[in-house]
């Protein structure tokens, strides 16, 4: 299965940085580190991502 970056789902969803924060309940910068690094997303979060995103989870790259 091909999965997409962070960044390239937020993308699709049609989202800047500061929007995609907001609806996830974090900062930007939290956000950006997430982005370059989605080893370090929670899977917590990964729903919530999933959820805001529109996208199921199996199709977000989270790095693992």
């Amino acid at each position: 299965m091909i999965q997409i970056s962070l960044k390239a789902a937020r993308v699709n969803a049609g989202l800047t940085l500061l929007e995609a924060a907001k609806k996830l309940g974090i900062g930007k910068d939290r956000l950006i580190r997430w982005e370059k690094n989605p080893s370090r997303v929670l899977p917590c979060y990964q729903r919530i991502i999933s959820d805001v995103y529109q996208m199921p989870i199996d199709y977000i790259y989270f790095g693992i």
